[in-house]
């Protein structure tokens, strides 16, 4: 009964010995202050950065992360004109490389991070779109996508439509949104026939339906590059990247179906 009862004794020590190791693993390191990062990333990025940030400052809990979303173009321009930003995650290289010409860039390079598909979506119980030239029927009033300029899937849409000759058309039917969320937003709500957007939108919603996805030779290779800003908290957002290319946030980013890439740089 007493050897028993020792074991038991053990045992409970144990248990309380790892806690009160887990809890002080857990406690700030003396000295160490609250630190804000701010990252701006594009539209399409939103689902995944909730879960990726989460987990972040879960691992290093003195740190908050606050994500600015919005179109790649709109959050270049943002940066361009000094908005406080430590990271940068756009939907195309050429925002990116954009900063890196104008010496916005920490070291003068980024690293690309991610790649996406492009695909044609209509509302989701709507049967009459299966291929591109459906587009152009007499019963297509209204093709939703993003501003070419400003939001790359709406580059990306055009540079598709004119490999299939059909880009003069589309351009008489289409309505343009301020990002992709908004494109997949009017899709839903059928107040558009058919929409362009990433696979990763059409993935996540439940009133989206995949008619065709875009050739890959259509368009410009669809890359997620990202920069830690010169004039940011550079050593953070250093630490964030790092995490960025780790296992856990690769598995986070093929769970939402981009594809993590090895981080190569430019």
């Amino acid at each position: 009964m007493k050897t028993r009862m020792k074991k038991l004794i053990f045992i409970v020590f144990c248990f309380i010995l790892l806690a009160v190791l887990f809890i002080i693993s857990r406690l700030p390191v003396r000295g160490e202050k609250p630190v804000t990062l701010t990252i701006s990333a594009a539209q399409s990025l939103k689902d995944v950065m909730n879960e990726v940030t989460g987990l972040y400052q879960r691992k290093y809990p003195m740190t908050r992360v606050i994500v600015n979303l919005g179109s790649s173009g709109s959050l270049q321009r943002q940066i361009e004109q000094g908005a406080p930003v430590d990271l940068f995650i756009s939907a195309a290289l050429g925002n990116m490389e954009q900063l890196k010409v104008k010496g916005l860039l920490y070291e003068d390079a980024y690293r690309e991070m991610l790649q996406n598909r492009l695909v044609l979506v209509t509302p989701k119980d709507s049967l009459e779109i299966d291929d591109f030239e459906d587009l152009l029927s007499d019963h297509v009033q209204a093709v939703a996508l993003g501003e070419p300029n400003s939001v790359p899937a709406g580059k990306y849409a055009m540079e598709t439509f004119s490999y299939f000759g059909m880009d003069g058309k589309i351009r008489e039917n289409a309505v343009y949104a301020k990002d992709v969320k908004e494109v997949a937003a009017w899709v839903e709500s059928a107040n558009v026939q058919a929409g362009m957007v990433y696979a990763t939108d059409a993935l996540t919603s439940r009133g989206l339906r995949i008619a065709m996805e875009a050739p890959p030779e259509s368009h410009s290779p669809i890359v997620y590059p990202v920069g830690i800003i010169k004039d940011g908290q550079v050593k953070e957002a250093q630490k964030m990247v790092e995490f960025l290319f780790s296992e856990e946030a690769a598995a986070l980013f093929e769970k939402y179906g981009f594809t993590a890439l090895p981080g190569e740089g430019s």
